[in-house]
């Protein structure tokens, strides 16, 4: 696989038009705050973000539409984009005519992959444009940080869509870095934290309520009640919500356990923080360690065999984790779409209010889900069950 492309396009009109334009995307680097080399196991010379952007002279002469098409032509193309995905972790599209939900919208399912339903979601995402939601509702001094989406449930998307709607003038970066990298820096430096995530796997306990548990929060009823009504009887409810964690499949590795007061319910997972992936049968570090250990949570996460995992485990996890992230610094318009099986993203605090910064957030399913890193029965992660 090229670990460089030195522009990527296709026809927008079909191909012998005679007004036929193409409409390409061309590399560009970054500051080196924003964008890095990353180490093994990737190719010499891979950056992250692949930062692409079509030709400054074309800027205002094509449209959303262009744009669709040109995209679509390059997954056609044995799936170019999913393949650079796979190598870099993440792109960063600049200077397209996207400028809200619907725009992002288009943009995102372009690509052609499946839209990811969230089961079990801990965040507030009420729906802007099809399977589009803002990324997140937490408070700006809230630091939210690196992680693979949804590492504390087995159903976790594939691929991830930032859109920049709305930048701060300072702070608010979005950090990126690679899981494959990680783990091999892990492995590395504290090989016996492997074994025993190897050996252990992940307990990852989520604490759902009846009302949001905190600013940005979910309701148990966001979490699993999708199809209950407001007629529903207490039992009617609890089997409905239950229908849904079943929707895991995990069988015995997912349990749950009903609060007294109705109150809400406690769900416990035994997980595989070590994955590998699809194609490669690379390991990645599939992990929101550093994000719970660093900030208060509704998720506790320990080793699977209920044992707390060391604290100099986790600070020395955080420390390699802000070694080797760059800070994505916002432009109106941007996009970024991460490859979540081997990379990580966050949020930084941002001065001025609240408002002075929205970034919304398209999740969706990979063909495959990542392979088992070992061989116990819980290190395999399946695809959700229809329901």
């Amino acid at each position: 696989m090229e670990t460089a492309i030195r522009n990527i396009g296709v026809d927008v009109l079909p191909p012998g038009s005679q007004t036929a334009s193409a409409l390409v995307f061309e590399p560009f680097d970054l500051a080196p705050s924003n964008q890095r080399q990353l180490g093994a196991p990737h190719p010499p010379g891979t950056t992250i973000p692949l930062a692409l952007r079509p030709p400054q002279s074309g800027i205002g002469s094509f449209s959303l539409n262009d744009v669709i098409t040109a995209i679509k032509g390059l997954q056609s193309q044995d799936k170019l984009l999913t393949k650079q995905l796979a190598l870099h972790g993440t792109l960063l599209f600049r200077g397209l005519p996207i400028h809200s939900a619907d725009d992002f919208s288009r943009f995102a399912h372009a690509f052609g992959f499946k839209p990811h339903e969230i089961i079990g979601i801990v965040v507030d995402r009420p729906v802007l444009a099809p399977n589009v939601s803002p990324a997140s509702k937490a408070p700006k001094e809230v630091l939210i940080h690196s992680h693979n989406e949804s590492p504390q449930v087995p159903h976790a998307p594939g691929y991830i869509f930032l859109y920049g709607h709305k930048t701060p003038y300072s702070g608010g970066e979005t950090p990126m870095s690679s899981s494959l990298e990680l783990f091999s820096r892990v492995q590395d430096e504290i090989p016996e934290f492997i074994n025993d995530l190897t050996e252990k796997g992940i307990l990852s306990r989520i604490t759902y309520k009846k009302e949001a548990q905190y600013p940005g929060g979910s309701t148990l009823r966001e979490a699993f009640g999708k199809n209950i009504v407001n007629e529903d009887d207490r039992a009617t409810q609890q089997s409905k919500i239950e229908a849904q964690i079943a929707r895991y499949g995990r069988g015995v590795h997912t349990t749950w356990e009903w609060l007294d007061n109705d109150e809400g319910i406690v769900v416990t997972h035994r997980l595989p923080a070590i994955r590998t992936q699809p194609g490669t049968e690379l390991p990645t570090l599939f992990t929101g360690l550093a994000l719970f250990y660093t900030r208060a949570s509704v998720t506790e996460q320990l080793y699977g065999d209920g044992t707390p995992i060391p604290e100099k485990y986790l600070k020395h996890l955080v420390a390699i984790t802000e070694e080797i992230r760059v800070l994505h610094r916002w432009e109106q318009g941007d996009v970024l779409v991460y490859d979540n099986i081997i990379a990580q993203h966050g949020r930084q605090p941002w001065e001025g209010e609240q408002t002075d910064r929205f970034v919304m957030a398209s999740l969706f399913d990979g063909d495959e889900v990542p392979g088992a890193y070992g061989g116990a029965e819980w290190a395999q992660v399946i695809p959700a069950l229809e329901g």
